[in-house]
């Protein structure tokens, strides 16, 4: 099992062979956990509720990501990751 922080996702994601199904990549990175200012989440599982069947880039997933995670997962707004 892998953990890693948000800040840290694109090494991760970048690793993949894009353009890439939201199916092939959630499999790919089921053994990733996704350490959040909130708790943790599987990687696999968040990938899995992208509404994108697809992805063409580490960018495009990063932004799918963001749009699946709660706006608690990573701190208060206006706050950086080295605050708090």
């Amino acid at each position: 099992m892998r953990e890693i922080t948000l800040s840290h996702i694109n090494n991760v994601l970048a690793d993949l062979e894009y353009p890439v199904t939201n199916e092939q990549a959630a499999a790919d990175l089921e053994d990733v956990t996704l350490l959040l200012a909130d708790g943790q989440r599987n990687l696999s599982t968040l990938i899995e509720q992208s509404e994108s069947d697809r992805f063409e880039s580490t960018d495009d997933l990063v932004t799918e990501l963001h749009n699946v995670l709660p706006r608690e997962a990573v701190g208060e707004p206006y706050q950086s990751e080295g605050e708090g």
